[in-house]
Protein backbone atom coordinates (compact mmCIF):
# COMPACT_ATOMS: atom_id res chain seq x y z
CA UNK A 1 0.00 0.00 0.00
CA UNK A 2 1.48 3.42 -1.41
CA UNK A 3 1.26 6.29 1.55
CA UNK A 4 -1.26 8.04 -0.73
CA UNK A 5 -3.56 5.18 -0.60
CA UNK A 6 -3.12 4.87 3.16
CA UNK A 7 -3.90 8.47 3.10
CA UNK A 8 -6.67 8.44 1.32
CA UNK A 9 -8.26 5.26 2.73
CA UNK A 10 -7.85 6.69 6.63
CA UNK A 11 -9.56 10.07 5.15
CA UNK A 12 -12.26 8.16 4.18
CA UNK A 13 -12.44 5.84 7.20
CA UNK A 14 -12.55 9.34 8.52
CA UNK A 15 -15.25 10.76 6.46
CA UNK A 16 -17.41 7.94 7.29
CA UNK A 17 -17.42 8.35 10.63
CA UNK A 18 -18.28 11.84 10.62
CA UNK A 19 -14.38 12.75 12.11
CA UNK A 20 -13.99 14.92 9.18
CA UNK A 21 -16.62 16.95 6.76
CA UNK A 22 -16.12 19.85 3.88
CA UNK A 23 -16.99 22.20 7.34
CA UNK A 24 -14.17 20.71 9.42
CA UNK A 25 -11.76 19.39 6.73
CA UNK A 26 -7.84 21.87 6.38
CA UNK A 27 -4.81 22.36 4.60
CA UNK A 28 -3.45 18.33 5.49
CA UNK A 29 -6.51 17.06 3.87
CA UNK A 30 -6.99 19.34 1.13
CA UNK A 31 -2.85 18.61 0.17
CA UNK A 32 -3.94 14.98 0.29
CA UNK A 33 -6.76 15.35 -1.96
CA UNK A 34 -4.78 17.46 -4.25
CA UNK A 35 -1.92 15.01 -4.21
CA UNK A 36 -4.72 12.49 -4.99
CA UNK A 37 -6.08 14.47 -7.94
CA UNK A 38 -2.22 15.12 -9.64
CA UNK A 39 -1.74 11.53 -9.02
CA UNK A 40 -4.83 10.79 -11.38
CA UNK A 41 -3.73 13.32 -13.73
CA UNK A 42 -0.75 11.76 -14.40
CA UNK A 43 -1.88 8.38 -14.67
CA UNK A 44 0.21 7.27 -11.48
CA UNK A 45 -2.90 6.25 -9.96
CA UNK A 46 -6.29 4.44 -11.92
CA UNK A 47 -9.92 3.28 -11.01
CA UNK A 48 -9.27 0.20 -12.58
CA UNK A 49 -6.65 -2.07 -13.25
CA UNK A 50 -6.37 -5.46 -15.18
CA UNK A 51 -5.18 -8.32 -13.08
CA UNK A 52 -4.26 -11.28 -14.93
CA UNK A 53 -7.72 -11.49 -17.58
CA UNK A 54 -10.15 -9.66 -15.17
CA UNK A 55 -10.59 -5.89 -14.71
CA UNK A 56 -10.84 -5.22 -11.19
CA UNK A 57 -11.91 -1.65 -9.92
CA UNK A 58 -8.86 0.32 -7.44
CA UNK A 59 -11.80 0.88 -4.58
CA UNK A 60 -9.53 3.25 -2.56
CA UNK A 61 -9.04 5.60 -5.90
CA UNK A 62 -12.80 5.91 -6.36
CA UNK A 63 -12.92 6.78 -2.44
CA UNK A 64 -10.31 9.25 -3.35
CA UNK A 65 -12.93 11.09 -5.80
CA UNK A 66 -15.68 10.58 -3.58
CA UNK A 67 -13.82 12.61 -1.12
CA UNK A 68 -13.22 15.08 -3.40
CA UNK A 69 -17.01 15.65 -3.77
CA UNK A 70 -17.67 14.98 0.45
CA UNK A 71 -14.78 17.13 1.18
CA UNK A 72 -15.10 20.21 -0.65
CA UNK A 73 -17.88 23.13 -1.32
CA UNK A 74 -19.43 24.23 -4.38
CA UNK A 75 -17.76 27.35 -5.64
CA UNK A 76 -17.59 30.05 -8.66
CA UNK A 77 -15.31 29.68 -11.31
CA UNK A 78 -14.57 31.47 -14.66
CA UNK A 79 -13.61 29.63 -17.89
CA UNK A 80 -13.72 31.27 -21.33
CA UNK A 81 -15.98 34.30 -20.18
CA UNK A 82 -18.66 31.70 -18.18
CA UNK A 83 -19.30 32.02 -14.68
CA UNK A 84 -19.69 28.03 -13.40
CA UNK A 85 -20.12 26.85 -10.07
CA UNK A 86 -18.64 23.23 -9.27
CA UNK A 87 -16.53 21.40 -5.92
CA UNK A 88 -13.33 21.30 -8.84
CA UNK A 89 -11.78 23.54 -11.67
CA UNK A 90 -11.52 22.15 -14.88
CA UNK A 91 -8.56 20.46 -15.68
CA UNK A 92 -5.16 22.68 -16.62
CA UNK A 93 -4.43 21.73 -20.05
CA UNK A 94 -1.90 24.17 -21.08
CA UNK A 95 1.08 20.97 -21.01
CA UNK A 96 -0.88 19.17 -23.52
CA UNK A 97 1.02 20.22 -26.57
CA UNK A 98 3.63 19.37 -24.90
CA UNK A 99 3.16 16.06 -25.32
CA UNK A 100 1.38 15.97 -28.51
CA UNK A 101 -2.27 16.40 -27.45
CA UNK A 102 -4.76 18.60 -29.21
CA UNK A 103 -7.79 19.90 -27.36
CA UNK A 104 -10.03 21.78 -29.82
CA UNK A 105 -11.70 25.48 -28.32
CA UNK A 106 -15.52 26.13 -27.29
CA UNK A 107 -16.61 23.12 -25.68
CA UNK A 108 -13.88 20.47 -25.27
CA UNK A 109 -13.68 20.04 -21.45
CA UNK A 110 -11.85 18.25 -19.42
CA UNK A 111 -12.51 18.08 -15.35
CA UNK A 112 -9.53 17.87 -12.95
CA UNK A 113 -8.57 14.33 -12.19
CA UNK A 114 -8.93 13.00 -15.45
CA UNK A 115 -5.42 11.95 -17.55
CA UNK A 116 -5.21 12.56 -20.89
CA UNK A 117 -2.12 10.71 -22.52
CA UNK A 118 0.29 11.47 -25.06
CA UNK A 119 -0.65 12.42 -28.98
CA UNK A 120 -4.69 12.20 -28.13
CA UNK A 121 -7.25 14.31 -30.02
CA UNK A 122 -10.50 15.87 -28.22
CA UNK A 123 -12.98 17.52 -30.92
CA UNK A 124 -15.43 19.89 -29.31
CA UNK A 125 -17.86 19.87 -27.98
CA UNK A 126 -16.23 16.18 -25.70
CA UNK A 127 -16.46 15.76 -22.10
CA UNK A 128 -14.18 13.69 -20.31
CA UNK A 129 -14.82 13.38 -16.65
CA UNK A 130 -12.79 13.13 -13.32
CA UNK A 131 -11.33 9.30 -12.91
CA UNK A 132 -11.27 9.07 -16.45
CA UNK A 133 -8.18 7.42 -18.10
CA UNK A 134 -7.54 8.25 -22.07
CA UNK A 135 -4.79 6.22 -22.83
CA UNK A 136 -1.65 7.94 -25.96
CA UNK A 137 -3.05 7.99 -29.50
CA UNK A 138 -6.68 8.35 -28.70
CA UNK A 139 -9.40 9.93 -30.30
CA UNK A 140 -12.55 11.70 -28.90
CA UNK A 141 -14.77 12.74 -31.47
CA UNK A 142 -17.45 15.28 -31.29
CA UNK A 143 -20.14 14.81 -29.05
CA UNK A 144 -18.23 12.54 -27.15
CA UNK A 145 -18.86 11.87 -23.26
CA UNK A 146 -16.45 9.70 -21.10
CA UNK A 147 -17.67 8.93 -18.13
CA UNK A 148 -16.23 9.52 -14.26
CA UNK A 149 -13.71 6.50 -13.88
CA UNK A 150 -14.21 5.05 -17.63
CA UNK A 151 -10.66 3.30 -18.76
CA UNK A 152 -10.03 4.09 -22.37
CA UNK A 153 -7.01 2.27 -23.74
CA UNK A 154 -3.84 3.52 -26.40
CA UNK A 155 -4.97 4.13 -29.59
CA UNK A 156 -8.39 3.66 -29.31
CA UNK A 157 -10.45 5.93 -31.65
CA UNK A 158 -14.33 7.09 -30.28
CA UNK A 159 -16.77 7.97 -33.16
CA UNK A 160 -18.95 11.35 -32.85
CA UNK A 161 -21.50 10.97 -30.27
CA UNK A 162 -20.49 8.01 -28.75
CA UNK A 163 -21.37 7.63 -25.09
CA UNK A 164 -18.88 5.87 -22.25
CA UNK A 165 -21.03 5.50 -19.05
CA UNK A 166 -19.43 6.35 -15.99
CA UNK A 167 -19.14 4.18 -12.90
CA UNK A 168 -18.35 5.70 -9.40
CA UNK A 169 -20.75 3.93 -7.00
CA UNK A 170 -20.20 1.35 -5.76
CA UNK A 171 -16.53 1.48 -4.85
CA UNK A 172 -16.13 -2.00 -5.36
CA UNK A 173 -17.68 -1.96 -8.93
CA UNK A 174 -15.48 -1.47 -11.92
CA UNK A 175 -15.82 0.82 -14.70
CA UNK A 176 -16.10 0.33 -18.28
CA UNK A 177 -13.38 -0.20 -19.90
CA UNK A 178 -12.49 -0.14 -23.39
CA UNK A 179 -9.14 -1.92 -24.23
CA UNK A 180 -6.54 -1.00 -26.89
CA UNK A 181 -6.73 -0.22 -30.42
CA UNK A 182 -10.68 -0.45 -29.99
CA UNK A 183 -12.71 1.50 -32.92
CA UNK A 184 -16.00 2.44 -31.98
CA UNK A 185 -18.32 3.80 -34.54
CA UNK A 186 -20.09 6.59 -34.24
CA UNK A 187 -23.19 7.21 -31.64
CA UNK A 188 -22.35 3.78 -29.68
CA UNK A 189 -23.28 3.43 -26.31
CA UNK A 190 -20.76 1.54 -23.39
CA UNK A 191 -22.38 1.68 -20.21
CA UNK A 192 -22.55 -0.05 -16.63
CA UNK A 193 -18.83 -1.71 -16.67
CA UNK A 194 -18.94 -3.15 -20.32
CA UNK A 195 -15.84 -4.21 -21.48
CA UNK A 196 -14.68 -3.82 -25.07
CA UNK A 197 -12.12 -6.05 -25.42
CA UNK A 198 -8.70 -5.05 -27.24
CA UNK A 199 -8.48 -4.61 -31.02
CA UNK A 200 -11.87 -4.77 -31.44
CA UNK A 201 -14.35 -2.81 -34.29
CA UNK A 202 -17.66 -1.87 -32.99
CA UNK A 203 -20.49 -0.60 -35.82
CA UNK A 204 -21.96 2.79 -35.46
CA UNK A 205 -25.24 3.12 -32.64
CA UNK A 206 -24.62 -0.50 -31.11
CA UNK A 207 -25.34 -0.43 -27.37
CA UNK A 208 -22.79 -2.30 -25.10
CA UNK A 209 -24.50 -2.85 -21.56
CA UNK A 210 -24.54 -5.65 -19.66
CA UNK A 211 -28.53 -6.42 -19.93
CA UNK A 212 -27.83 -6.97 -23.74
CA UNK A 213 -26.45 -10.45 -25.22
CA UNK A 214 -23.34 -10.55 -27.12
CA UNK A 215 -23.79 -13.61 -29.58
CA UNK A 216 -20.10 -14.72 -30.32
CA UNK A 217 -20.13 -16.63 -33.09
CA UNK A 218 -16.38 -17.45 -32.92
CA UNK A 219 -16.94 -18.81 -30.18
CA UNK A 220 -20.50 -19.78 -30.70
CA UNK A 221 -21.98 -18.67 -27.10
CA UNK A 222 -23.89 -16.10 -25.27
CA UNK A 223 -22.31 -13.79 -23.44
CA UNK A 224 -22.83 -10.97 -21.23
CA UNK A 225 -20.55 -7.98 -20.23
CA UNK A 226 -17.95 -7.61 -22.35
CA UNK A 227 -17.08 -8.21 -26.00
CA UNK A 228 -14.37 -10.96 -26.41
CA UNK A 229 -10.97 -9.33 -28.25
CA UNK A 230 -10.49 -9.51 -31.76
CA UNK A 231 -14.17 -9.02 -32.78
CA UNK A 232 -16.48 -7.18 -35.35
CA UNK A 233 -19.64 -6.26 -33.48
CA UNK A 234 -23.09 -4.57 -34.38
CA UNK A 235 -26.71 -4.90 -33.66
CA UNK A 236 -28.90 -6.93 -34.42
CA UNK A 237 -33.02 -7.97 -33.28
CA UNK A 238 -33.85 -11.45 -32.24
CA UNK A 239 -37.21 -12.81 -31.06
CA UNK A 240 -38.31 -11.73 -27.47
CA UNK A 241 -40.21 -13.89 -24.78
CA UNK A 242 -43.09 -11.70 -25.62
CA UNK A 243 -43.21 -13.35 -28.96
CA UNK A 244 -46.59 -13.37 -30.54
CA UNK A 245 -48.32 -10.47 -28.89
CA UNK A 246 -51.90 -8.77 -30.65
CA UNK A 247 -49.95 -5.27 -30.09
CA UNK A 248 -46.99 -6.65 -32.10
CA UNK A 249 -47.56 -7.46 -35.98
CA UNK A 250 -44.99 -10.03 -36.60
CA UNK A 251 -43.82 -10.71 -32.80
CA UNK A 252 -41.96 -8.55 -30.79
CA UNK A 253 -37.87 -8.39 -30.80
CA UNK A 254 -34.99 -7.08 -29.03
CA UNK A 255 -31.39 -5.92 -29.29
CA UNK A 256 -28.68 -7.74 -29.14
CA UNK A 257 -25.33 -8.08 -30.32
CA UNK A 258 -23.93 -10.00 -32.92
CA UNK A 259 -19.97 -10.60 -33.00
CA UNK A 260 -18.02 -12.36 -35.63
CA UNK A 261 -14.01 -12.29 -36.97
CA UNK A 262 -12.43 -9.22 -37.81
CA UNK A 263 -11.92 -8.93 -41.69
CA UNK A 264 -8.90 -7.23 -43.51
CA UNK A 265 -11.57 -5.04 -44.71
CA UNK A 266 -12.79 -3.88 -41.67
CA UNK A 267 -9.21 -3.34 -40.30
CA UNK A 268 -8.96 -0.77 -43.27
CA UNK A 269 -11.69 1.24 -42.85
CA UNK A 270 -10.63 1.91 -39.23
CA UNK A 271 -7.30 3.11 -40.44
CA UNK A 272 -8.38 6.47 -42.85
CA UNK A 273 -8.42 8.72 -39.93
CA UNK A 274 -4.62 8.45 -39.38
CA UNK A 275 -3.71 11.21 -41.65
CA UNK A 276 -5.53 13.15 -38.83
CA UNK A 277 -2.32 12.69 -36.75
CA UNK A 278 0.34 13.14 -38.90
Amino acid sequence: MSALESEISELWDRKQNGDVSADTAGEDEYATLEAFLDALEDGEVRAAEKQGDAWEANEWVKQGILLNFGLREIQRYEHGGTTYNDVLPLADSSEYGDRGSRNTPDGTVVRQGAHIGSDCILMSPAFVNIGAHVGDGTLVDSCDTVGSCAQIGENVKLGANTLIGGVLEPVENAPVIVEDNVSLGAGCRVTSGFVVGENSVVGENTLLTPRIPVYDLVEEEVIYGELPANRRAFTRFVESSISDHDLFDGGAYKPAVVATDLETETLEATEREDALRE
